[in-house]
Parts: structure tokens; sequence; C-alpha cells
């Protein structure tokens, strides 16, 4: 089967879109309470592989969407990042949600770094956000690491309107600088 989207490599990680052999991490991360907590709230196995769906089909209608994390090392899922845009979102995010296995090793920033990169430069995003939790310390960390800032409270389209959640995020030319600014290009 031809891959619905690219791959990209980190020094520690692959991104690439969604596949069948992802499901077990992917529940694994879902049924976890405290790492679900801002994703939507713990899942079923079933539920899981149609949120999975969900994004692996954003490939093929929108030519983009999540990446699944392979650790190089491991080759274990370790998490799901990158463009996402569906109906009524209230932008162009570039989000991020790590299995708990992968917490603390900095995938998100080296992954985020990348998935910033490609949104900019081959889908011509001009503004990227990240809708935060305002009770999610860890993600609003990364948003500060990669140079993001808190930009407006608002909220997400149906079923979660009533969750209110916090942009972070800055323009393309913003993440451009930061990154010509940063030692060895890394935000």
């Amino acid at each position: 089967m031809i891959a619905p989207g690219p791959t990209l490599e980190t020094k520690r990680l692959i991104l690439r879109p969604p596949a069948t052999e992802d499901l077990d991490g992917w529940a694994e991360l879902m049924a976890d309470a405290d790492a679900a907590r801002f994703i939507g709230g713990q899942m079923s196995r079933s539920q899981t592989w149609r949120m999975m769906a969900t994004m692996a089909g954003s490939w093929a209608l929108n030519g983009f969407g999540m990446f699944s994390l392979i650790e190089k090392d491991t080759g274990l899922w370790v998490g799901r990042v990158g463009p996402w845009r569906p109906e009524g979102w209230p932008g162009t995010e570039v989000g991020w949600s790590l299995h708990p296995r992968a917490h603390g090793k900095g995938y998100a920033v080296e992954a985020t770094t990348a998935t910033m990169d490609w949104a900019v430069d081959h889908l011509g995003w001009t503004r990227l956000v990240h809708c935060i939790d305002p009770a999610n310390t860890p993600s609003i960390k990364v948003a500060q690491r990669i140079g993001s800032r808190f930009l407006e409270a608002g909220n997400l389209p149906e079923p979660y309107q009533d969750v209110e959640i916090h942009l972070w995020g800055q323009t393309a030319d913003e993440w451009r600088t930061r990154r010509a600014q940063a030692p060895n290009g890394r935000a």
C-alpha cells in the first residue's frame, strides 16, 4: 500500500502517516486516563480505532494530518504530532500527544519542530497554532520551548464546544526567524 503522505525523520524519530499497526500504541495512549485527559478523554480500543481512522482520513481528504511517531531505536509507536484542521477548527494547528513511555524525552519538541517546518514549507501555512487546555502545563511548556506565545482563549467545534482552550502560536515568519537564529537550526 502506498503511504498517503510523507515520512519525515529527526535524530531519534520517524514521523509517518498513521497505519493499522499503530493501533496498539494508540489504544494504550487513549486508555490512560492522565495521558488522554486533554485529547478527548479515555477511549475504548474501538473508539480509538475510529479516532485513528479519522486522522488517517485527513491525509486522504486534505493532504495532511497527524503523523505517527515511531522511536528509531525501538520501533515503538510513541505518539502523534502534526498538522490538524478539521471543519470548524480555530486555526491551522500543529498539535501533539505522546504515549506516557515517551514523556520527558524531548520528543514533543523534536517532532513538533519537524512538523512545523513541514507545515510552513509544504502546506504554506502562514499561522501555526496549538489548541491547549489551560490546565495542560506540560503542553504549555512545549509551546513555549518552540517559541509560541498565548494568543487568545477560544473553543473547539462540536462535540467539544464547551471545552475552553487557549490558542498558542506564532506566524510562519516568526517561526522561520526563530529557526534561523537557533543554534544548528533547532527551535
